[in-house]
């Protein structure tokens, strides 16, 4: 009932909605939540990863790459976290474009919850999934997995400015299991 008054449809991998690529992983998950448009899942895409903590620079380099990539009917993929998540995710928003939030909780709640603006701007044209039923937190746990979905759904991966010890190196990691070409932006020197 929740899920019907909030829009939060539930597909299955037995579903023609599922995303093609994600199907061909390692563990796959067996449902899928989403809000928003689900027709987008299985157009061709590139997930745009990076640190939250990331520089100006950063930012602006993931919103110019998703940006020109949406305009050219690529779907930006992104896991909606401070910093270059929330960069890619606008720089699609900003090109008028689609773009897919890959989230560690239930789609009950935003987190981080300053993202909200983006949250509401994503699925008014795009689309928030999750593998997590509503009630969900978003607990530290969830996001390794989350990651795997973040490369499994997404035809290949760019990074812009990652931690050596971080949840891009995760999505890069199942992005090479996975057989996706990984891409990275050369950080600026000074």
């Amino acid at each position: 009932e929740y899920m019907e008054k909030n829009g939060i449809k539930m597909i299955t991998i037995e579903d023609e909605e599922y995303p093609q690529n994600l199907r061909n992983i390692y563990d796959p998950p067996v449902v899928l939540y989403i809000k928003g448009n689900e027709d987008i899942l299985n157009n061709h895409s590139i997930a745009i990863i990076g640190s939250r903590n990331c520089s100006s620079y950063g930012k602006q380099i993931a919103k110019q790459f998703a940006y020109n990539l949406s305009k050219n009917n690529i779907i930006i993929i992104s896991g909606l976290a401070k910093g270059i998540d929330s960069s890619a995710h606008l720089g699609a928003i900003e090109a008028n474009k689609s773009t897919i939030a890959v989230v560690g909780c239930g789609l009950d709640r935003v987190y981080p919850e300053e993202n909200i603006v983006i949250f509401n701007k994503i699925i008014n044209k795009g689309a928030v999934i999750s593998e997590y039923i509503i009630g969900t937190k978003p607990e530290k746990t969830n996001f390794p997995a989350r990651n795997r979905i973040i490369s499994g759904i997404s035809d290949g991966i760019l990074v812009v400015e990652a931690g050596k010890k971080s949840g891009t190196f995760i999505t890069v990691d199942f992005a090479l299991e996975h057989g996706k070409n990984v891409y990275s932006i050369p950080r600026k020197y000074k």
